[in-house]
C-alpha cells in the first residue's frame, strides 16, 4: 500500500497464524503478535525490552522516536498498565494505518505524533521521561540529524533522572557507526553501555547495537541485566566500563554540521 515515504505491507507468515510483519519500503520494520501483545519477536526489541524491565516498577512515561508498526509501546504498555507513553513517526500514513491494522492502546496510553523526531523531541517537557528509544530509519541508517551529541543532549534533557536511553543502530563490519554512536552517547551520559549479539560485536556479519545512556550508575551494570540479556531466545552480551571503552576505542563524537 502506498505511504508518504513508500510503501508499506502487512506479511503473515504460515507457521506463526497470530504474527505479523509490517514492511516498509520492502523492509522488515516491525512484528506483531496479535494475541501477546508482549511478545517481541525483533532481537534488538527483546534487548531493548530487558533493559527497560530494569527501571522501577510501576507505570512508565516513554517516547518512541520512530514508531512503524509501535511493537515495543504496545508491550510496553501490556507489561506497565498505565503507562504514558507518545510515538512519533515521520509518515502521516503509516501513523494512520498502523491504528486502523493494529490493536494499538489508544491515547493517552498511547499518542502516535506525526512529525521529524528531532522536532518533536525539542517541544517535550524537561525531566518528564523514563524512557526515550530512538528506533528511526531513512533507508538502512539512522538519519544523521538524529545520532549527534547536541540531540542526545535533547535526549539527556527530556529524560527524569534514573531514566534511559535506548538508541537501536544497525551496522556491518567494523562496526564504526556503532563505535561512534558509543562515544556520541558516552560523551553525554554518565553511564553508557552497548548490547548485541556476540558475532555482531565480533564484527562477523550485519545488524543490530542496542547502545544506552542513563545517569543512574546501577541501572546497565551488574549481573542481574547481563543474565537476562544472556537468557534471551537469542542470547545477546553487554559491553560497559572497560568493555565499552576498548569497542569504542578512538571513535568520533558525532556533531551537528554547522549551517
Amino acid at each position: 500500500m502506498p505511504i508518504a515515504t513508500g510503501t508499506a505491507e502487512v506479511q503473515r507468515e504460515r507457521d506463526d497464524p497470530d504474527g505479523v510483519t509490517l514492511l516498509v519500503n520492502g523492509v522488515p520494520s516491525s512484528h506483531l503478535d496479535l494475541v501477546d501483545p508482549t511478545r517481541l519477536e525483533f532481537e534488538y526489541m527483546q534487548q531493548m525490552a530487558a533493559v527497560a524491565a530494569r527501571l522501577p516498577a510501576g507505570p512508565l512515561a516513554a517516547v518512541h522516536l520512530g514508531a512503524a508498526g509501535c511493537a515495543l509501546a504496545r508491550a510496553l504498555d501490556a507489561a506497565r498498565p498505565g503507562s504514558r507513553q507518545l510515538a512519533v513517526d515521520v509518515d502521516p500514513v503509516l501513523a494512520e494505518l498502523v491504528r486502523r491494522w493494529f490493536d494499538l492502546p489508544r491515547s493517552p496510553a498511547l499518542r502516535i505524533r506525526v512529525g521529524d523526531a528531532r522536532e518533536a523531541l525539542a517541544t517535550l517537557p524537561d525531566g518528564g521521561a523514563d524512557l526515550v528509544v530512538r528506533d528511526a530509519f531513512a533507508g538502512d541508517g539512522t538519519p544523521p540529524h538524529l545520532a549527534t551529541r547536541e540531540f542526545t543532549a535533547e535526549v539527556a534533557r527530556v529524560l527524569r533522572r534514573g531514566g534511559v536511553y535506548l538508541a537501536n543502530c544497525a551496522d556491518r563490519p567494523p562496526l564504526a557507526l556503532a563505535r561512534s554512536e558509543g562515544a556520541t552517547i558516552a560523551s553525554v551520559f554518565l553511564h553508557c553501555a552497548l548490547v548485541a549479539e556476540p558475532a555482531v560485536l565480533r564484527g562477523r556479519r550485519y545488524g543490530n547495537v542496542v547502545v544506552a545512556g542513563t545517569d543512574d550508575p546501577d541501572l546497565l551494570g551488574g549481573a542481574a541485566l547481563a543474565r537476562a540479556l544472556r537468557t534471551l531466545p537469542v542470547p545477546a552480551r553487554i559491553l560497559v566500563d572497560e568493555e565499552l571503552a576498548e569497542f569504542v576505542g578512538r571513535a568520533p563524537v558525532r556533531y551537528d554540521v554547522p549551517s
